[in-house]
């Protein structure tokens, strides 16, 4: 867990830098640091998306993934576990679940989470988690210099979400498959992808509910 732990921390302290230079700034630059984080939000995603080797699996993981969100209304869901959180800690920021959600889904869908939380639980070894917690650090400063507050609270779904795999580790392992996890890898690039066009303005996408594809990427590439 010490890697999970440590990256928490690091969204933690990243996350209140960041609100703190955002206060510093203009709208006019909020808006050209939003449509940074969508650029380069839209880059990671096209990179992890073209690791698929098998392209069908992704569309029918997203079609089905998404359809299956839809009917459980999953996006309406997170939301308001977002409104939750936010009414507790009394914040009045417009952002806030936006925040929460993208920032969220960014530190937790990627190939470092999965491989590096198995292999902190299977053989103690968190230097993957290491790296990725310094990348995380600085993602934090940025996403919430713009999007406020409600990125800090990411902290707490990459503590459970990680911490999840952690503790799982061997019976999780199976996960690290090349076959497996670029499938994975490459369904949650498209997910991440609509958070970019999200953030640039060009499309608001239900993002939550296409979260049951990543469960159904993984039993399609065992199958």
């Amino acid at each position: 867990m010490k890697g999970t732990l440590f990256n928490t921390t690091t969204v933690i302290i990243g996350s209140l830098l960041g609100v703190l230079i955002g206060k510093r700034f203009t709208e006019r630059l909020n808006t050209m640091v939003m449509h940074a984080l969508g650029l380069v939000t839209l880059l990671i995603g096209f990179k992890m998306a073209l690791k698929t080797e098998n392209i069908l699996l992704v569309i029918g993981s997203l079609a089905l993934g998404g359809i299956i969100g839809e009917l459980i209304r999953l996006e309406d869901g997170l939301e308001r576990l977002g409104d939750f959180i936010k009414s507790k800690v009394k914040s009045e920021s417009s952002n806030f679940v936006l925040g929460f959600v993208t920032s969220s889904l960014v530190f937790c869908v990627g190939p470092m989470t999965i491989v590096g939380s198995i292999k902190d639980g299977m053989t103690g070894d968190a230097s993957i988690l290491y790296a990725k917690s310094i990348l995380d650090g600085f993602a934090s400063i940025a996403f919430a210099s713009a999007l406020g507050i409600g990125v800090i609270f990411s902290a707490l779904t990459v503590l459970i979400f990680q911490g999840f795999l952690t503790l799982l580790g061997a019976k999780l392992s199976f996960l690290t498959d090349p076959k497996i996890l670029n499938e994975l890898t490459a369904t949650g690039g498209l997910i991440i992808v609509g958070i970019g066009f999200y953030l640039l303005g060009i499309k608001r996408i239900k993002i939550g509910n296409f979260l049951p594809a990543l469960v159904l990427a993984v039993i399609f590439a065992l199958i």
